[in-house]
């Protein structure tokens, strides 16, 4: 039997930037993705506290030091500038990293 857990989650960070014509994902600083054990190109799902909508994207680099946490793409559509999402990650095999 397989359960997906949770591996890594980033609580409530505020949307820095909405890039809707960008390719997709979502862009967050690298200090928070080293605090949270995430990597560039881990799959996420990106929770809307506002109205319980939710997205799955994948992770791209943003800027050490900046801050940012950008959703791109479609997923622009999703939130506004200053919303404060919950970003989670799943593992498959029930690891922590």
């Amino acid at each position: 039997m397989r359960i997906e857990v949770l591996k890594s989650k980033i609580h409530r960070a505020k949307i820095t930037q909405a890039e809707l014509h960008y390719v997709g994902s979502i862009s967050i600083d690298e200090d928070l993705l080293d605090a949270a054990n995430m990597i560039e190109g881990e799959k996420v799902t990106v929770v809307n506290v506002n109205n319980g909508e939710r997205l799955e994207t994948y992770i791209i680099r943003g800027e050490r030091g900046s801050g940012m946490v950008c959703l791109n793409g479609p997923a622009a559509r999703k939130a506004q500038v200053a919303f404060k999402p919950t970003i989670i990650f799943p593992t498959p095999d029930n690891k922590l990293s």
